[in-house]
């Protein structure tokens, strides 16, 4: 299994209403400061809908960039009743999944 299909694989866990941050999905593969490698991946998510790579936002709670765009990207979290804010997650920590 190659590092892109680790870090897919481990999206897979995150279940909805929750969210992770693009450092601690690094963690869980075990990739240390692999924060910019985890975006990376999720840019070139082959099925972006299947492999929520929509779950994965900033560490500071900001949603970050999304391949339909981050309007998009804000629906899908808040229809899986995640609240954002100006752009960023409110209760950031609560929603936190840990791997």
């Amino acid at each position: 299994m190659n590092l892109d299909e680790k870090i897919y694989k481990k999206l897979l866990q995150v279940p909805k209403g929750q969210i992770t941050t693009y450092g601690e999905l690094a963690k869980a593969v075990g990739l240390k400061n692999g924060q910019r490698v985890v975006g990376k991946v999720m840019n070139k998510n082959p099925y972006p809908v299947i492999i929520p790579c929509h779950r994965v936002v900033m560490s500071t709670g900001k949603i970050g960039g999304y391949v339909f765009g981050k309007n998009i990207k804000t629906n899908m979290l808040n229809d899986e009743g995640i609240k954002i804010q100006n752009g960023k997650i409110v209760d950031l920590e609560n929603k936190i999944y840990r791997f």
